[in-house]
């Protein structure tokens, strides 16, 4: 796989003239978003008492806390303030509970449900089956086959995440598992790493999402959907390969011009090798595997001693003596223990919470907790949200389309669970920024611009149409008919977080509708939703 920039591309913000291409009963609100500038937040306030109304400040910290405001956090936060409320998602590391229909539908996928060698030996069967069909129409057949199993596979990857975001009881921790996910990129399409998405978003990112940064970048060098998509399960001794090695430092950990050289990404390489995949031949050895020497077995991670290029090496400075698996793990906390590692995470957390260019004394300010903490991501973030600098980057930041999906639905169907979650994956696909489709390994970008093109608004407005007409099949199984109505909008939620603090182009806006159906899209296509 050829090797990577993180350079992240860059779009305008929507053009005037896309207004002559938008369905007409949506031109006022394109109007809106484009000729005004986003909200401005009003001075620090703390919830005046359990019942009062909150504030405009108030409602902007929550929407930056999660993907989007429901009744229970509205609750949480007017009992507890603000610093209690923070520290209690913070310290929120169990069990994430969902609605039991959400729950049951996500344990009946194969992606779950199935042990990971058991996906990859049927995985390797349905490709020898396609393989060795002759030449012909049965081949055609083998094919569609083939595609449908790998399309099915993925549809229950983007669903797991998708459902979890929606429905998930702390906001902030699924806000950053969709960070990390993001961050720590794969491709689902590339080979079997379909096979392992669903399971590096439950046993890999989200159990470290708001612990040690060390042990998160652990956990996902020995995901086999990180090995496969970055090419180290084939990084042995005498066949090298050099990917992963270079996007460890430069997109997880360090940053680009942080100082390492070639060689410490050459000796990296190095010292990864043999780190790769328990084949399906070989699982039932694994626990055999554990007591030769030097072997390393983790679920579907391999660290094979056979395979590694055993000798001492200088890296970042600093010689690492031939210790196969323990060069591995000392490798790593070489690297996050650099002063780039601190400010480069540091950095990507502000980019995607407070502002395209987020403030310097910010940035500093959570390198010195990251530094201090040994990488406590739970540290860092609590510096971050409760600062100054949050509160002044209110209504500015543009919602990336995950941001914008899940918020629309957290807001239009509240913990109504849904029975059919295919149209959520559609969506996202149409707005650009498909769950694990991103093929190179920066991640979909943070940045605003990227996200207000006039052609990524015209598919927003067609999914906020979709959302807030009900006419959407969410509720049906996939082959079922349906009947739908719009759903309530201006309901209790609106009433206490959206309706006090509208622009007045949003609310003329607004009057203007004709019916429930009309009104629901206006609102979601509003700057007023859009931004953060």
């Amino acid at each position: 796989m050829p090797n990577h920039s993180s350079s992240r591309r860059r779009s305008t913000l929507v053009p005037r003239h896309v207004l002559l291409f938008a369905p007409l009963s949506i031109v006022l609100v394109i109007a809106v978003s484009v000729a005004i500038a986003a909200p401005t937040g009003e001075p620090i306030t703390q919830p005046a008492n359990p019942a009062g109304p909150l504030s405009r400040d108030d409602i902007g910290w929550l929407q930056r806390i999660g993907f989007g405001i429901d009744s229970a956090q509205l609750s949480a936060y007017r009992q507890l303030g603000r610093t209690r409320y923070l520290d209690a998602l913070l310290a929120d590391r169990g069990h994430d509970t969902l609605p039991p229909q959400i729950s049951a539908l996500i344990d009946s996928y194969s992606v779950v449900d199935t042990p990971p060698e058991q996906l990859f030996a049927d995985y390797r069967q349905q490709i020898k089956q396609y393989k060795q069909t002759p030449a012909g129409s049965a081949k055609d057949v083998a094919k569609k086959a083939l595609q449908k199993y790998r399309r099915d596979l993925y549809l229950q990857d983007a669903q797991v995440e998708l459902l979890r975001a929606i429905y998930g009881r702390n906001p902030l921790k699924e806000q950053m598992v969709w960070f990390w996910l993001n961050h720590f990129s794969i491709y689902a399409a590339k080979g079997p790493v379909r096979l392992f998405a669903a399971r590096y978003e439950e046993d890999v990112i989200r159990p470290h999402a708001l612990g040690n940064f060390r042990d998160l970048v652990m956990a996902t060098l020995q995901s086999p959907a990180m090995l496969i998509y970055l090419d180290n399960a084939h990084n042995v001794k005498g066949k090298t390969n050099e990917n992963y090695a270079r996007e460890l430092m430069e997109l997880h950990t360090l940053g680009v011009g942080s100082g390492y050289t070639q060689q410490d990404v050459q000796e990296l390489m190095r010292i990864l090798t043999g780190a790769g995949i328990l084949p399906p031949r070989m699982a039932r050895r694994r626990e055999r595997l554990r007591y030769r020497p030097g072997f390393v077995v983790s679920g579907t991670f391999l660290f094979n001693p056979n395979q590694h290029d055993n000798s001492t090496r200088m890296f970042l400075g600093h010689t690492i003596s031939a210790s196969g698996y323990a060069e591995i793990e000392q490798a790593v906390d070489l690297i996050v223990r650099q002063p780039a590692c601190a400010q480069f995470i540091s950095r990507q957390l502000a980019d995607y919470f407070v502002a395209d260019k987020p403030p310097h004394a910010l940035v500093d300010a959570m390198t010195r907790t990251f530094e201090r903490s040994h990488g406590d991501i739970a540290a860092v973030l609590r510096t971050m949200f409760l600062s100054k600098q949050l509160d002044a980057s209110y209504g500015r930041k543009f919602k990336d389309p995950t941001q914008f999906l899940v918020s629309a639905m957290r807001l239009a169907y509240g913990s109504k669970p849904i029975s059919n979650p295919t149209p959520l994956v559609n969506w996202l696909r149409q707005m650009g920024e498909p769950l694990y489709g991103r093929i190179t390994p920066d991640g979909w970008p943070l940045e605003s611009a990227s996200w207000s093109g006039s052609g990524q608004m015209a598919k927003r407005f067609d999914v906020a149409r979709a959302i807030g007409s009900g006419r959407n099949r969410l509720f049906a199984m996939p082959d079922a008919p349906t009947r739908s109505r719009p759903p309530d909008l201006h309901n209790a939620l609106y009433r206490q977080t959206l309706a006090p603090y509208l622009s007045a182009a949003t609310r003329t806006a607004l009057e203007k509708a004709r019916s429930p159906m009309e009104w629901n899209t206006f609102l979601l296509s509003s700057p007023d939703f859009n931004y953060r």
